[in-house]
């Protein structure tokens, strides 16, 4: 039902944008949500966004390098990433929940449906 793309490798300093697609879900009744995973790491929140799109959350180290932003009428969800680092290296997850309050925005289990992760790679 959500289809992550846009991943791909990138050098350091570079940027790339993430987009997640929905199909079969209204996504405009949503909070929508980015996360992340390394190898052999636990997946961590990275962006997410009130389902009307006027609040939006970041993990401190991507504040002012992330972006995270929704089009309702397209039912999609992106991500805008610029100046990556090496350590931003990982599978991005995109994922819905309900509204929650924001103390709970930054958990996985939070959002019911996820979508199947597109690679990033950032080489130094």
């Amino acid at each position: 039902q959500l289809q992550a793309s846009g991943g791909g490798l990138v050098q350091a300093g570079g940027s790339l944008r993430l987009s997640c697609a929905a199909s079969g879900r209204t996504l405009s009744r949503y909070n929508m949500g980015w996360f992340r995973q390394a190898p052999g790491q636990e997946r961590e929140f990275v962006a997410a966004i009130s389902w009307s799109g006027d609040i939006t959350y970041y993990a401190d180290s991507m504040k002012g390098r992330f972006t995270i932003s929704r089009d309702n009428a397209k039912n999609t969800l992106y991500l805008q990433m610029n100046s990556l680092k090496p350590e931003d290296t990982a599978v991005y997850y995109c994922a819905g929940g309900p509204p929650v309050v924001s103390s709970r925005t930054y958990y996985t289990r939070s959002y019911d449906f996820w979508g199947q992760g597109t690679q990033v790679t950032v080489s130094s």
